[in-house]
Protein backbone atom coordinates (compact mmCIF):
# COMPACT_ATOMS: atom_id res chain seq x y z
CA UNK A 1 0.00 0.00 0.00
CA UNK A 2 2.89 2.61 1.24
CA UNK A 3 4.53 1.35 -1.93
CA UNK A 4 1.08 2.45 -4.06
CA UNK A 5 1.01 5.22 -2.39
CA UNK A 6 4.28 6.49 -3.63
CA UNK A 7 3.90 5.97 -7.46
CA UNK A 8 1.16 7.43 -7.10
CA UNK A 9 2.99 11.03 -5.58
CA UNK A 10 5.72 10.50 -8.14
CA UNK A 11 2.82 10.29 -10.70
CA UNK A 12 1.70 13.75 -9.58
CA UNK A 13 5.01 15.35 -9.43
CA UNK A 14 5.54 14.47 -12.69
CA UNK A 15 1.95 15.54 -13.97
CA UNK A 16 2.64 18.93 -11.89
CA UNK A 17 5.85 19.53 -13.63
CA UNK A 18 4.31 18.85 -17.51
CA UNK A 19 1.63 21.05 -16.42
CA UNK A 20 4.06 23.40 -15.41
CA UNK A 21 6.53 22.77 -18.35
CA UNK A 22 3.36 23.36 -20.98
CA UNK A 23 2.81 26.63 -19.15
CA UNK A 24 5.95 28.00 -19.63
CA UNK A 25 6.18 26.35 -23.40
CA UNK A 26 2.46 28.22 -23.88
CA UNK A 27 3.63 31.56 -22.25
CA UNK A 28 7.57 31.84 -23.30
CA UNK A 29 7.75 30.53 -26.96
CA UNK A 30 4.29 31.01 -28.33
CA UNK A 31 3.38 33.01 -30.32
CA UNK A 32 5.67 31.71 -32.72
CA UNK A 33 5.06 33.77 -36.08
CA UNK A 34 8.54 34.92 -37.74
CA UNK A 35 8.45 38.68 -39.06
CA UNK A 36 8.92 38.84 -42.88
CA UNK A 37 11.27 41.21 -44.66
CA UNK A 38 8.99 43.57 -46.49
CA UNK A 39 9.67 47.32 -47.72
CA UNK A 40 6.62 48.59 -49.03
CA UNK A 41 6.49 51.60 -51.28
CA UNK A 42 4.18 54.19 -50.24
CA UNK A 43 2.70 54.96 -54.13
CA UNK A 44 -0.29 57.57 -54.20
CA UNK A 45 -2.42 54.55 -55.17
CA UNK A 46 -1.70 52.29 -52.48
CA UNK A 47 -2.09 55.24 -50.09
CA UNK A 48 -5.75 55.99 -51.78
CA UNK A 49 -6.85 52.02 -51.77
CA UNK A 50 -5.59 52.10 -48.40
CA UNK A 51 -7.78 54.53 -47.34
CA UNK A 52 -10.79 53.06 -48.76
CA UNK A 53 -10.62 49.81 -47.27
CA UNK A 54 -9.44 51.13 -43.48
CA UNK A 55 -12.60 53.39 -43.81
CA UNK A 56 -14.71 51.18 -45.54
CA UNK A 57 -14.36 47.84 -45.47
CA UNK A 58 -12.26 46.59 -43.24
CA UNK A 59 -13.32 49.46 -40.65
CA UNK A 60 -10.05 50.13 -39.16
CA UNK A 61 -10.72 53.21 -38.10
CA UNK A 62 -14.13 52.04 -36.17
CA UNK A 63 -11.88 50.75 -33.07
CA UNK A 64 -8.84 53.11 -33.59
CA UNK A 65 -10.67 56.08 -33.35
CA UNK A 66 -12.59 57.82 -30.75
CA UNK A 67 -15.66 56.87 -31.30
CA UNK A 68 -18.99 59.28 -30.21
CA UNK A 69 -21.56 56.84 -28.17
CA UNK A 70 -23.80 60.13 -27.79
CA UNK A 71 -24.65 59.20 -31.88
CA UNK A 72 -26.76 56.28 -33.26
CA UNK A 73 -24.06 53.77 -34.52
CA UNK A 74 -20.64 55.64 -32.71
CA UNK A 75 -19.12 57.64 -35.60
CA UNK A 76 -15.48 58.42 -35.18
CA UNK A 77 -15.02 61.77 -33.99
CA UNK A 78 -13.05 64.13 -35.80
CA UNK A 79 -9.82 64.74 -35.49
CA UNK A 80 -9.27 61.56 -33.61
CA UNK A 81 -8.96 59.38 -36.40
CA UNK A 82 -6.14 56.40 -35.91
CA UNK A 83 -5.51 57.83 -32.12
CA UNK A 84 -6.78 54.85 -30.69
CA UNK A 85 -7.95 54.04 -27.07
CA UNK A 86 -11.30 52.26 -27.40
CA UNK A 87 -11.43 50.27 -24.33
CA UNK A 88 -12.97 46.88 -24.25
CA UNK A 89 -13.01 45.25 -20.72
CA UNK A 90 -14.84 43.00 -18.61
CA UNK A 91 -17.96 45.33 -18.45
CA UNK A 92 -18.50 44.44 -22.26
CA UNK A 93 -18.08 40.50 -21.51
CA UNK A 94 -14.08 40.11 -22.68
CA UNK A 95 -11.93 38.22 -20.91
CA UNK A 96 -9.41 41.13 -19.56
CA UNK A 97 -8.75 45.00 -20.60
CA UNK A 98 -7.77 45.26 -24.27
CA UNK A 99 -7.28 48.36 -25.97
CA UNK A 100 -7.19 49.54 -29.39
CA UNK A 101 -3.54 51.25 -30.32
CA UNK A 102 -2.74 54.08 -31.49
CA UNK A 103 -1.93 53.65 -35.69
CA UNK A 104 -1.07 57.09 -36.50
CA UNK A 105 2.88 57.38 -37.18
CA UNK A 106 2.83 58.43 -33.61
CA UNK A 107 1.98 54.55 -32.75
CA UNK A 108 3.39 52.69 -35.47
CA UNK A 109 6.61 54.71 -36.61
CA UNK A 110 8.79 51.70 -34.63
CA UNK A 111 7.41 49.06 -36.49
CA UNK A 112 9.14 48.04 -39.66
CA UNK A 113 6.73 47.16 -42.76
CA UNK A 114 7.08 43.33 -41.92
CA UNK A 115 6.14 43.78 -38.16
CA UNK A 116 3.01 45.76 -39.20
CA UNK A 117 1.64 43.10 -41.77
CA UNK A 118 2.30 40.65 -38.79
CA UNK A 119 0.68 42.19 -36.59
CA UNK A 120 -2.11 43.17 -38.87
CA UNK A 121 -2.60 39.69 -40.38
CA UNK A 122 -1.13 37.26 -37.38
CA UNK A 123 -2.02 39.06 -34.30
CA UNK A 124 1.92 39.41 -33.13
CA UNK A 125 2.71 42.78 -32.30
CA UNK A 126 6.81 44.26 -31.86
CA UNK A 127 7.69 42.49 -29.11
CA UNK A 128 6.31 38.94 -30.24
CA UNK A 129 3.17 39.18 -28.35
CA UNK A 130 -0.23 38.23 -29.20
CA UNK A 131 -3.01 40.62 -28.97
CA UNK A 132 -6.31 39.66 -28.36
CA UNK A 133 -8.76 38.98 -31.72
CA UNK A 134 -11.40 41.78 -31.54
CA UNK A 135 -8.84 42.69 -34.46
CA UNK A 136 -10.33 40.27 -36.84
CA UNK A 137 -6.20 39.47 -38.08
CA UNK A 138 -7.29 35.74 -38.96
CA UNK A 139 -10.01 37.62 -41.28
CA UNK A 140 -7.26 40.21 -42.87
CA UNK A 141 -5.07 37.39 -42.89
CA UNK A 142 -6.61 35.76 -45.84
CA UNK A 143 -6.64 39.16 -47.74
CA UNK A 144 -4.49 39.99 -50.83
CA UNK A 145 -0.97 41.32 -49.25
CA UNK A 146 -1.88 44.11 -51.84
CA UNK A 147 -4.61 45.50 -49.98
CA UNK A 148 -2.54 44.74 -46.55
CA UNK A 149 0.49 46.93 -47.98
CA UNK A 150 -2.33 49.27 -49.27
CA UNK A 151 -3.42 49.73 -45.61
CA UNK A 152 0.17 49.96 -44.26
CA UNK A 153 1.04 52.92 -46.75
CA UNK A 154 -2.40 54.61 -45.56
CA UNK A 155 -1.77 54.41 -41.94
CA UNK A 156 2.15 55.62 -42.78
CA UNK A 157 0.74 58.57 -44.06
CA UNK A 158 -2.33 59.56 -41.61
CA UNK A 159 -1.72 62.87 -39.52
CA UNK A 160 0.12 62.30 -36.60
CA UNK A 161 -1.67 62.26 -33.22
CA UNK A 162 -0.18 62.25 -29.89
CA UNK A 163 -2.10 59.64 -27.67
CA UNK A 164 -0.61 56.74 -25.25
CA UNK A 165 -2.78 53.97 -24.84
CA UNK A 166 -2.24 51.71 -22.24
CA UNK A 167 -1.02 47.69 -22.63
CA UNK A 168 -4.05 45.50 -22.75
CA UNK A 169 -4.17 43.50 -19.43
CA UNK A 170 -5.86 39.65 -20.69
CA UNK A 171 -6.99 37.74 -17.19
CA UNK A 172 -6.07 34.37 -16.44
CA UNK A 173 -6.40 31.57 -18.47
CA UNK A 174 -6.83 33.76 -21.37
CA UNK A 175 -2.94 35.55 -21.04
CA UNK A 176 -2.17 31.71 -21.70
CA UNK A 177 -4.72 30.86 -24.44
CA UNK A 178 -4.30 33.53 -26.33
CA UNK A 179 -1.03 32.91 -26.75
CA UNK A 180 -1.85 30.19 -29.02
CA UNK A 181 -4.67 32.01 -31.42
CA UNK A 182 -1.90 33.46 -33.94
CA UNK A 183 -1.32 32.04 -37.12
CA UNK A 184 0.85 32.77 -40.21
CA UNK A 185 -1.49 34.75 -42.67
CA UNK A 186 -3.15 32.68 -45.85
CA UNK A 187 -3.11 35.43 -48.48
CA UNK A 188 -5.46 35.01 -51.07
CA UNK A 189 -5.55 36.77 -54.47
CA UNK A 190 -8.38 39.50 -54.90
CA UNK A 191 -10.73 38.13 -57.26
CA UNK A 192 -11.57 40.34 -60.35
CA UNK A 193 -14.58 42.76 -60.02
CA UNK A 194 -16.70 40.94 -62.34
CA UNK A 195 -16.28 37.32 -60.48
CA UNK A 196 -19.21 39.15 -58.51
CA UNK A 197 -19.51 35.91 -56.28
CA UNK A 198 -15.78 35.21 -55.60
CA UNK A 199 -15.19 39.36 -55.21
CA UNK A 200 -18.10 39.04 -52.74
CA UNK A 201 -16.80 36.40 -50.60
CA UNK A 202 -13.29 38.65 -50.40
CA UNK A 203 -15.00 41.80 -49.62
CA UNK A 204 -17.68 39.82 -47.25
CA UNK A 205 -14.22 38.30 -45.24
CA UNK A 206 -12.67 41.72 -45.20
CA UNK A 207 -15.08 43.27 -43.34
CA UNK A 208 -14.99 40.93 -40.61
CA UNK A 209 -19.34 40.54 -41.70
CA UNK A 210 -19.06 36.62 -39.88
CA UNK A 211 -17.21 37.72 -36.76
CA UNK A 212 -19.97 39.81 -35.26
CA UNK A 213 -23.40 37.94 -37.54
CA UNK A 214 -22.59 34.47 -36.18
CA UNK A 215 -23.20 33.07 -32.59
CA UNK A 216 -20.29 32.05 -30.45
CA UNK A 217 -19.75 28.92 -27.88
CA UNK A 218 -17.10 29.79 -25.30
CA UNK A 219 -15.77 32.89 -27.23
CA UNK A 220 -15.67 31.02 -30.44
CA UNK A 221 -17.28 31.19 -33.93
CA UNK A 222 -20.37 28.29 -34.36
CA UNK A 223 -19.61 27.58 -38.33
CA UNK A 224 -23.05 25.99 -38.49
CA UNK A 225 -24.28 29.21 -37.47
CA UNK A 226 -22.47 31.44 -40.19
CA UNK A 227 -24.53 35.01 -40.62
CA UNK A 228 -27.42 33.74 -38.74
CA UNK A 229 -27.18 36.33 -35.86
CA UNK A 230 -27.41 36.36 -32.52
CA UNK A 231 -24.58 37.46 -30.88
CA UNK A 232 -24.27 39.18 -28.18
CA UNK A 233 -22.83 42.73 -27.09
CA UNK A 234 -23.79 43.98 -23.39
CA UNK A 235 -23.58 47.57 -22.73
CA UNK A 236 -21.90 48.72 -19.70
CA UNK A 237 -25.40 50.05 -18.67
CA UNK A 238 -26.64 46.49 -18.41
CA UNK A 239 -29.14 46.60 -22.15
CA UNK A 240 -27.86 44.01 -24.60
CA UNK A 241 -27.39 44.28 -28.41
CA UNK A 242 -27.95 41.11 -30.53
CA UNK A 243 -26.44 41.11 -34.41
CA UNK A 244 -28.88 40.51 -37.20
CA UNK A 245 -29.50 37.60 -39.27
CA UNK A 246 -27.85 38.47 -42.92
CA UNK A 247 -28.56 34.95 -44.43
CA UNK A 248 -31.27 34.42 -47.29
CA UNK A 249 -33.91 33.18 -44.70
CA UNK A 250 -37.12 35.12 -44.17
CA UNK A 251 -36.29 35.58 -40.58
CA UNK A 252 -32.31 37.37 -42.34
CA UNK A 253 -32.30 39.08 -45.43
CA UNK A 254 -34.85 36.51 -47.91
CA UNK A 255 -36.96 39.55 -48.90
CA UNK A 256 -34.75 41.69 -49.21
CA UNK A 257 -33.57 42.99 -52.84
CA UNK A 258 -30.19 44.07 -54.06
CA UNK A 259 -31.56 47.55 -53.94
CA UNK A 260 -32.95 47.55 -50.61
CA UNK A 261 -29.07 45.90 -49.69
CA UNK A 262 -27.25 48.48 -50.62
CA UNK A 263 -30.25 51.48 -49.82
CA UNK A 264 -30.14 50.32 -46.23
CA UNK A 265 -26.19 51.30 -46.20
CA UNK A 266 -25.95 54.28 -48.50
CA UNK A 267 -28.81 56.20 -46.02
CA UNK A 268 -25.92 56.78 -43.84
CA UNK A 269 -23.97 58.28 -45.96
CA UNK A 270 -26.13 60.40 -47.50
CA UNK A 271 -24.95 64.09 -46.85
CA UNK A 272 -28.45 65.28 -45.95
CA UNK A 273 -28.67 62.53 -43.05
CA UNK A 274 -28.26 63.47 -39.37
CA UNK A 275 -27.28 60.91 -36.96
CA UNK A 276 -29.83 61.00 -34.07
CA UNK A 277 -28.88 61.30 -30.83
CA UNK A 278 -28.81 58.40 -28.57
CA UNK A 279 -28.88 58.82 -24.83
CA UNK A 280 -27.87 56.19 -22.59
CA UNK A 281 -29.36 53.13 -22.29
CA UNK A 282 -31.96 54.33 -25.19
CA UNK A 283 -31.02 51.69 -28.83
CA UNK A 284 -27.62 52.13 -30.20
CA UNK A 285 -25.60 49.48 -32.26
CA UNK A 286 -21.98 48.96 -32.89
CA UNK A 287 -22.42 48.80 -36.24
CA UNK A 288 -20.32 51.29 -37.91
CA UNK A 289 -23.43 52.25 -40.57
CA UNK A 290 -21.65 55.49 -41.80
CA UNK A 291 -18.18 53.90 -42.67
CA UNK A 292 -20.21 51.04 -44.42
CA UNK A 293 -22.27 53.19 -45.80
CA UNK A 294 -19.38 55.05 -48.12
CA UNK A 295 -18.65 52.01 -49.70
CA UNK A 296 -18.90 51.70 -53.20
CA UNK A 297 -22.29 50.48 -54.45
CA UNK A 298 -20.74 47.83 -56.81
CA UNK A 299 -18.85 46.26 -53.92
CA UNK A 300 -22.29 46.23 -51.71
CA UNK A 301 -23.71 44.97 -54.10
CA UNK A 302 -20.95 42.09 -54.40
CA UNK A 303 -21.36 41.20 -50.78
CA UNK A 304 -25.06 41.57 -51.11
CA UNK A 305 -24.84 38.65 -54.32
CA UNK A 306 -22.62 36.46 -51.97
CA UNK A 307 -24.63 36.51 -49.17
CA UNK A 308 -27.59 34.97 -50.76
CA UNK A 309 -25.45 31.68 -51.40
CA UNK A 310 -24.82 31.48 -48.01
CA UNK A 311 -26.81 28.77 -46.11
CA UNK A 312 -30.29 30.39 -45.08
CA UNK A 313 -31.11 29.56 -41.55
CA UNK A 314 -33.85 30.36 -39.24
CA UNK A 315 -32.85 32.93 -36.71
CA UNK A 316 -35.49 35.44 -35.75
CA UNK A 317 -33.31 37.80 -33.50
CA UNK A 318 -34.68 40.41 -30.95
CA UNK A 319 -32.06 42.83 -31.44
CA UNK A 320 -31.77 44.91 -28.44
CA UNK A 321 -33.17 44.69 -24.87
CA UNK A 322 -32.71 47.49 -22.72
CA UNK A 323 -31.32 47.07 -18.84
CA UNK A 324 -33.57 45.88 -16.39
Amino acid sequence: MKKTLKYLGYLAIVLVLGVIALLLYVRMALPSVPVEDITIEYTQARIQRGEYLANTVTVCMDCHSVRDWSKFSAPPTPGTLGAGGDRFDQALGFPGVFYAKNVTPVGISRYTDGELYRVITSGVNKEGKAIFPIMPYSYYGKMDREDIYSIIAYLRNLPPIENEVPDSEPDFPMNFILNTLPAPADPHTQPPTNDQLAYGAYLTNAAGCMECHTNVENGQIIPELAFSGGREFGFPDGSMLRSTNITPHETGIGSWTERMFIVKFKMYADSSFVLPNVAPGEFNTIMPWTMYGKMKREDLAAIYAYLRTVKPIENRVEKFTPAQ
